[in-house]
């Protein structure tokens, strides 16, 4: 009887405790949405007090499932497998909100979307200083309860278990992602904006009318002094005034030279002809040293599309030509009707290097909106039109990895890259009326699971159909490359993920001949296209990937122009993978 007593007592008490540590559980998931809204808002303080009652709730679920009679229970068959299961949640709940959580939302006390506005000229960059240890701690932290929430055991789970489990390991992956990051950041931003000594910048202002596979032909370069959090735009130069230098720079890599030719280090306009942005910006660095004799510490891209977004956070600006630059005219003005309204390149060039100044600034200055400009150098480096190099070896393995890198297509069990890069082949802006759209698929087509995938990219020149005419001279090119004004030449790279296989191509419905070339362990076919005024085109190319990658998404990077490119999913029969 004392035995059944027992037993029964056993059971009420687990029961108890597991009803009360759900609760606890489950008011510490609605503290992490509570935390993300305050932490987004910029609400630090109460910030702070939201983490510090997620401690709590952890800490109360961690207690309550960890007693002695718990902990025998959990050796009772089926039953036992779940109080386990519970039982980790509890931990790895807990090891989070002690360990990341709590020490993050106590460094970001000083941080704000404000903090990151200049005050006095310069950014207050003691706030990151101070939470480098906690972010990275908490990066520890999450890749521990990473590792810990992967090995519960759910096999013989209740559904609840094992939903409440898989929503934690995916809460957790993403917030070890998230934080990682922030951790990159904090760890280096600081550097790098100057906290231990003056760093010096070589700026490039990419224009997207002249299409470069890493964006847009550098048609303007300045050097970005920062120092302490303040940072000037000094020493601006067009890029046309960097070369033609009599041989490469640098040395160029077999790929790049015969995907991209030796001009690629002979001019500063033709350094992002490969989507390498770490190539690209070497390459920038050492002629900046030849043309001024300074070596600078990094390399910074962007185009006028970001230049767009930033007005959003500045306002308009005033420039000296009496003109007014707002985030609704930046991007018609600057890469299409600058060149009507003043047709000399040279003061072309002033225009350019005046916008690009007053926006900085306006940003020096302090004078804007934190958020939104925060927002857009968020959207810019998505997109791609926001690129960043340093020279110092550790800083620059922080930056790779990162949409900031700009580096060449991965694969991983998760997800596998495609790259659709172009090329202006017209000498001239017409890529201003450049539409493409990008769409790619994937299926498993052979007995050995390796998946076929096959990238789609459609071009067309959108111009006036009497664009040779009325179109200036300086846009259309004027037939200074060969090609007839109003027309479009691109040159198309389609890169696969390293270890691929290249299984063939089409334009239009037929098969086409390409040049095919390594770029590293990167597989490309590339081909030229020449458009008229309304005139489309559609090219596809196949290869053959690693079956250890067959189940992963697939997705394609692709050169920025002025319009952004959303891939499309595309559906293909696996008999006739570059269909007719």
């Amino acid at each position: 009887m004392a035995a059944v007593l027992l037993l029964i007592f056993a059971v009420v008490w687990v029961g108890a405790r597991g009803l009360l540590a759900r609760g606890h559980l489950e008011r510490a998931v609605a503290d992490v949405s509570t935390l993300r809204s305050q932490l987004g808002g910029a609400d630090t303080t109460a910030a702070q007090r939201t983490a510090q009652h997620l401690e709590d709730e952890a800490a109360s679920a961690r207690s309550l499932t960890g007693d002695p009679v718990w902990s025998a229970a959990q050796h009772v068959p089926f039953f036992g497998t779940n109080l386990r299961a519970v039982r980790q949640i509890s931990v790895v709940v807990d090891d989070i909100a002690t360990g990341a959580v709590s020490p993050v939302a106590g460094a970001v006390g000083g941080l704000s979307t404000e903090s990151f506005a200049p005050k006095g000229g310069k950014v207050d960059l003691e706030p990151l200083v101070k939470a480098q240890p906690a972010v990275a701690q908490a990066v520890t932290t999450l890749q521990r309860a990473d590792r810990d929430v992967q090995a519960i055991d759910t096999s013989d789970t209740l559904s609840p278990v094992t939903s409440a489990v898989n929503q934690l390991r995916n809460a957790v992956l993403s917030a070890s992602q998230q934080v990682a990051t922030a951790d990159r950041f904090v760890q280096i931003a600081p550097a790098m904006l100057g906290h231990d000594g003056e760093r010096d910048y070589v700026l490039l202002f990419q224009n997207n009318a002249e299409l470069r596979a890493g964006g847009g032909i550098p048609g303007a370069v300045a050097l970005l002094r920062v120092r302490d959090g303040s940072i000037a735009l000094e020493n601006q130069a067009a890029g046309s005034t960097f070369g033609p230098y009599a041989k490469s720079v640098l040395p160029l890599d077999a790929g790049t030279s015969s995907l991209y030719g030796e001009i690629t280090g002979r001019y500063m306009q033709d350094v992002t002809l490969t989507p390498r942005f770490d190539v690209s910006a070497k390459l920038a660095q050492a002629m900046w040293q030849q043309k001024f004799g300074q070596r600078v510490d990094g390399v910074l891209a962007m185009d006028p599309v970001t230049l767009s977004y930033l007005l959003r956070a500045t306002g308009p600006v005033q420039l000296p030509t009496g003109d007014t630059l707002t985030s609704d005219n930046a991007v018609p003005l600057l890469l299409s009707e600058v060149y009507a309204k003043y047709p000399d390149p040279a003061v072309q060039d002033l225009f350019f290097a005046s916008a690009a100044k007053a926006v900085f600034d306006k940003v020096a200055s302090g004078s804007f909106d934190a958020r939104e400009f925060i927002g857009a150098l968020t959207q810019g480096t998505d997109e791609g039109r926001l690129r960043l190099w340093s020279a110092d070896k550790d800083e620059q393995e922080q930056i790779a990895g990162t949409p900031l890198a700009g580096e060449l297509p991965t694969a991983s069990s998760e997800t596998r890259q495609f790259g659709v890069y172009l090329n202006d082949g017209t000498a001239s802006k017409m890529d201003y009326y450049l539409a493409k759209t990008v769409s790619v698929g994937s299926s498993v087509c052979r007995a050995d699971g390796r998946p076929t995938s096959v990238v789609e990219v459609t071009l067309k020149n959108t111009a006036p159909a009497d664009a040779g005419t009325s179109l200036p001279e300086y846009v259309t090119g004027g037939g200074f490359a060969g090609t007839e004004p109003g027309k479009v030449k691109t040159l198309v790279a389609v890169y696969a993920p390293a270890e691929s296989i290249y299984l063939g191509s089409s334009q239009d419905g037929k098969q086409v001949g390409v040049q095919t070339v390594m770029d590293g362990d990167h597989p490309v076919a590339q081909l030229q296209t020449l458009l008229a005024p309304g005139q489309s085109t559609t090219f596809r190319v196949a290869f053959l990937g690693d079956a250890d990658h067959a189940r992963a998404g697939v997705e394609a990077l692709s050169t920025p122009g002025v319009q952004q490119t959303k891939t499309e999913a595309l559906s293909f029969d696996c008999a006739t993978p570059i269909p007719n």
